[in-house]
């Protein structure tokens, strides 16, 4: 990229706002609660033929203590210093508040360059706000609305001198998955889970710093934050995600509104690491979860978190499996991997699990191999009778991979039971070595040559 941006500004000036419009996406949520975004979003920004990354950050607040909003200034901080450029984004119909005035300051003796935004300018109600933002002594401000996409072309023209060289646009779902399949593209990873796991600080263990916020408050994610990342020089994009509850607890709008971006960041990664606490593992919430995960066909392993509070550690691990047999059939042999994000302990095992199941999900088994093991299952265990005929399964073949998916071609498919459709899944899953893998099998009616 030629350049970095950051959005900063008070609580519910249209931060978010501006920094979907810029990105081309709603990745950040947008409410008129203020304070929504907490952690530091990055993406690859474009306005005109600029491209540049841009990070969305929370709103600035005036607090220097470790509270949540002392935690968030400094991620804010830490967002400026990595940047080149800083917009400083003021509610021109609220006008320029005393809070406005000293960040303000505190930006002219950053060294960073400014650029002033006078953001909600779609209204007369905004041209008093506008002349009192000169007082700032940041130059001009650019009139602009954030939701309408008003004043774009002004802030463009302010942006040029960092660096007009435009960049390669990027691939779409399907070419980042098939680049990712050849080793070239990063690997999506979501870390999900229930609040309070420790998804944050497992993720800010792994990278090595504390990119994202955390603490003993619940619920502190909110967006879905993704994170650049190598392990072995196999490059990850690592996806924090807000907690997920009960559907039945879940009543404010803005909580509603981070478990859409937790299921949009499952049904978007190619593995997903689901988090359980091992002190209380595999409650009903983490199952639902899982079966979410499985549901969108991604490939899952279980990260049982705080290992190093667990008092009985075999006992803990028998329970899991158990729990994951009765509860979670229809992926057996998921990966379930003792770790602990505070200590570090087996995180580099979790690492090589999730290379491994990425490569399972990638795994495509030859039509000739396929049909050999067809017989065989068949052979050993022929499918039930049907109106007092036999049901016969003639061919199979893989129609896709990422989930493996497999076609089996019978003679009347709306008449094979589903117990013996997973028994022909569970087959395939042992003979080729699809633990812990989503699978999927159609049946289809072949073409009748004499119709």
């Amino acid at each position: 990229m030629s350049f970095t941006l950051v959005i900063l500004g008070r609580p519910n000036v249209g931060k978010s706002t501006l920094f979907n419009r810029l990105v081309g996406q709603r990745l950040a949520l947008v409410d008129d609660t203020p304070g929504v975004t907490r952690d530091r979003r990055e993406a690859i920004g474009r306005l005109g033929d600029l491209d540049f990354a841009v990070i969305d950050t929370a709103g600035l607040e005036e607090a220097f203590d470790d509270s949540l909003e002392a935690r968030m200034r400094r991620q804010t901080e830490a967002a400026l210093a990595a940047s080149d450029v800083a917009v400083l984004m003021i509610d021109a119909r609220a006008g320029v508040t005393p809070l406005d005035r000293t960040f303000a300051k505190w930006l002219r003796m950053s060294g960073v360059p400014v650029i002033l935004v006078a953001n909600k300018c779609e209204s007369r109600a905004a041209d008093a706000g506008l002349l009192e933002a000169h007082s700032l002594g940041l130059g001009d401000p650019i009139a602009l609305s954030a939701e309408h996409g008003d004043g774009m072309a002004d802030l463009f023209t302010a942006l040029m001198p960092f660096g007009p060289e435009p960049a390669a646009d990027s691939t779409d779902e399907e070419g980042a998955d098939a680049q990712a399949a050849e080793g070239k593209g990063p690997v999506q990873l979501a870390v999900v889970g229930r609040p309070n796991v420790g998804k944050s600080t497992l993720i800010n263990r792994l990278i090595g710093e504390d990119r994202l916020l955390t603490g003993p408050e619940a619920g502190i994610t909110r967006d879905a934050i993704a994170v650049d990342w190598k392990h072995r020089r196999r490059p990850l994009r690592l996806v924090d995600t807000a907690g997920l509850r009960r559907r039945s607890k879940i009543t404010q709008k803005l909580e509603k509104l981070s478990a859409a971006d937790t299921l949009r960041a499952i049904r978007f990664a190619q593995v997903v690491v689901l988090v359980v606490d091992a002190t209380a593992p595999l409650e009903k919430q983490d199952l639902t979860i899982a079966r979410q995960v499985v549901d969108e066909g991604r490939a899952l392993i279980i990260a049982a978190n705080k290992w190093d509070l667990v008092a009985d550690p075999r006992e803990t691990s028998q329970a899991i499996e158990d729990r994951l047999s009765t509860s979670l059939p229809q992926v057996r042999g998921v990966s379930v991997v003792p770790v602990s994000a505070l200590s570090g302990h087996n995180l580099e095992r979790l690492c090589d699990a999730v290379l491994s199941i990425f490569g399972l999900w990638n795994k495509r088994v030859p039509t000739a191999r396929l049909n050999d093991w067809l017989l065989r299952t068949v052979d050993a265990h022929p499918p039930p009778m049907a109106k007092g005929r036999r049901l016969k399964l003639r061919y199979a073949t893989q129609v896709k991979a990422r989930p493996p998916t497999f076609a089996v071609f019978v003679s009347r498919p709306a008449e094979l039971p589903d117990a013996y459709v997973r028994y022909l899944v569970n087959g395939l899953r042992e003979e080729f070595g699809l633990a812990g893998v989503p699978i999927r099998m159609n049946l289809r009616k072949g073409k009748n040559p004499y119709a």
